[in-house]
């Protein structure tokens, strides 16, 4: 097939990593992939001011490196930033939109391009600054779609009344996350993902810290991200702090903790919690995105109500106070549970949700010519 992604500007999240992987992955099974994306609008006034109100600094009007720099495909940017249209997008099999903006633009297309598709992995209303009406009307395009975790389903059938879902989970590369059968840490050390994003949820995390402190005094917490410390969210004493550290070494990040913190208030699916598992490290976490499907409570983790501090913490010390053996089998477990999502399994399903959209636009193609007649 002749597959065009039709993406927003890439760059170092987690749902651009998915991304990557499948265009990759797509490109690996004989497809023809091309990539196509416009840059970023400039920032308003109000935009760099509130960046700086945040601790983040003037924000720089440059390109950021993203997964997509790797990869060995073709691809177009359109800059300035404006909305993709037919004269970008050559002539396919399969056209996918990856964000809400991007199905509007997709949903304009002439057939030529392709059987369209929805790719979405979180509800993108709830992001700070995405026009609630239109990212939500975006749902109700007559697009078959795919999504990440059963949640997303649940939405699009209950809110949205579309029964059109694949479901498509998240995955990990084992060969890129792994560990040796390994022991507790000699100091009890949480792990978590830095964001001063509002719904990461770090400052129900850092509460939940405060109070397992008061049990382990010499907890430490190891934390990464891809944004720098901000004043107004600081990491808890006794913390070490990666900026955007390479694959490699998060892989190293993971395997040094006792435990993976998730606090999050909401997420599409959230790749961190299974990558920590691949590293054989248990996952306390609030019950949102992928969470909810892959972590069953005292197997190889906990699951809490969301902004429940209080259970966040007595979970973490639940599994920070396990005996050796008991906390082995808890990470162990974590391993089995991230064995069984496999990327080229997603792959797989990915491509025949794709085969399955080009099917159906062929015969709704038939249906009306027919009518015609």
């Amino acid at each position: 097939m002749k597959i065009n992604f039709i993406l927003p500007q890439p760059d170092l999240s987690g749902g651009w990593r998915v991304l990557a992987n499948y265009a990759q992955l797509l490109s690996e099974r004989g497809h023809e992939v091309t990539c196509i994306w416009a840059t970023r609008p400039r920032k308003s006034l109000r935009e760099k001011l509130r960046s700086v109100r945040h601790g983040k600094g003037w924000p720089r009007e440059v390109r950021e490196p993203s997964h997509f720099d790797e990869l060995d495909l073709p691809f177009v940017e359109i800059n300035p930033h404006r909305p993709i249209t037919d004269n970008d997008v050559p002539d396919g099999d399969v056209v996918i939109a990856t964000w809400w903006e991007t199905a509007e633009w997709v949903s304009k297309l002439s057939p030529s391009k392709g059987a369209k598709v929805y790719f979405i992995q979180h509800r993108e209303s709830q992001f700070d600054g995405v026009p609630t009406d239109r990212a939500e009307a975006t749902w109700r395009l007559p697009m078959p779609k795919i999504t990440i975790s059963r949640w997303l389903v649940d939405l699009a059938r209950d809110e949205f009344g579309d029964e059109d879902v694949t479901l498509v989970p998240n995955s990990v590369d084992m060969s890129q996350f792994f560990a040796p059968p390994r022991s507790r840490q000699p100091v009890p050390t949480v792990g978590l993902l830095y964001s001063t994003t509002r719904f990461k949820g770090c400052d129900v995390s850092f509460e939940a810290l405060r109070k397992v402190a008061e049990q382990f005094p010499n907890l430490k917490v190891i934390a990464f991200g891809a944004e720098l410390e901000s004043p107004q969210l600081p990491l808890p004493p006794n913390s070490e702090f990666h900026f955007r550290p390479a694959q490699d070494a998060i892989r190293e990040l993971y395997a040094r903790c006792d435990v993976w913190l998730c606090g999050s208030h909401s997420e599409g699916f959230h790749l961190p919690p299974l990558e920590a598992m691949a590293c054989r490290c248990p996952v306390v976490s609030t019950a949102v995105g992928g969470s909810i499907d892959v972590i069953e409570n005292g197997v190889n983790g906990y699951v809490v109500n969301v902004g429940d501090a209080a259970a966040l913490a007595d979970r973490l010390v639940r599994v920070l106070s396990l005996a050796p053996e008991p906390w082995r089998v808890m990470s162990d477990a974590a391993l089995a549970t991230a064995q069984r999502y496999t990327w080229d399994d997603a792959a797989a399903l990915f491509e025949q949700a794709l085969f399955k959209a080009v099917q159906s636009t062929a015969v709704e193609s038939a249906v009306e010519s027919a009518a015609v007649v």
